[in-house]
């Protein structure tokens, strides 16, 4: 059974960094793409990053500040976040693609299956 645990979120002032981690069971990042998402309160779940073999993308309100990476032996997708702004503040979450995925365009919740718990990540100003 796939199964992903999200960690790493917390508190942090306006321009800060964190690192959000994504713990993998039941499968292998070399066939499955993984996805973060982020949800903030009274809006739409929006696809922040996903990593794939051999590729990753973005969502352009993200792009130069948040970087995506995996350590396969650790079987762990990681979210480096970086230049926090008050408007990165929401719930994210990592989810498993159905199926094998290339990572490009958008990053759309449809393509995704197993979701983690999501972990909360607040930026004040």
């Amino acid at each position: 059974q796939l199964h992903v645990v999200e960690s790493g979120g917390g508190l942090v002032q306006l321009g800060g960094s964190l690192r959000l981690s994504c713990a993998a069971s039941g499968f292998t990042l070399d066939y499955y793409a993984i996805g973060w998402f982020r949800q903030a309160p009274g809006k739409e779940r929006e696809g922040v990053s996903c990593i794939s073999s051999g590729r990753t993308n973005y969502a352009d309100s993200v792009k130069g500040r948040f970087t995506i990476s995996r350590d396969n032996a650790k079987n762990t997708v990681y979210l480096q976040m970086n230049s926090l702004k008050p408007e990165d503040t929401a719930v994210y979450y990592c989810a498993v693609s159905l199926g094998y995925y290339h990572c490009s365009g958008d990053v759309l919740a449809p393509d995704f299956g197993s979701w983690g718990q999501g972990t909360q990540v607040t930026v004040s100003s």
